[in-house]
């Protein structure tokens, strides 16, 4: 098992799964993040800090496009392990829907 990022984060980008991964197994994107499936230690101490309720255990059911999209993307992106301030307006899309297709982005964000 391995915890995985979901659309739930798309604009929101909130970072405080960030500051409290002992691994540092977290790589920004331009407009969310995603966890290194094969550095996540399960933990699991990132799903309760997540205010989007983006981060999942992959052993929920329909959940594999979510794991194959962060094993693909923690692998382009750059890692992050420092917490930063969300975006200005990442309150007005939590809760949204259909996010990832009309925005989600395949562009790396800063990182560290």
């Amino acid at each position: 098992m391995t915890y995985i990022v979901t659309d739930a984060c798309i604009r929101c980008k909130y970072m405080d799964c960030v500051e409290v991964c002992p691994v540092d197994c977290f790589y920004e994107g331009e407009n969310m993040l995603v966890i290194h499936p094969d550095e996540c230690i399960d933990c699991g101490v990132c799903e309760p800090e997540c205010p989007a309720e983006a981060i999942k255990p992959d052993t929920e059911p329909g959940l594999e496009k979510w794991l194959e999209l962060n094993t693909e993307y923690a692998s382009k992106w750059p890692n992050i392990t420092i917490k930063r301030d969300p975006p200005a307006d990442a309150d007005d899309w939590q809760g949204v829907s259909g996010k990832f297709e009309e925005h989600f982005s395949a562009e790396p964000g800063e990182g560290d």
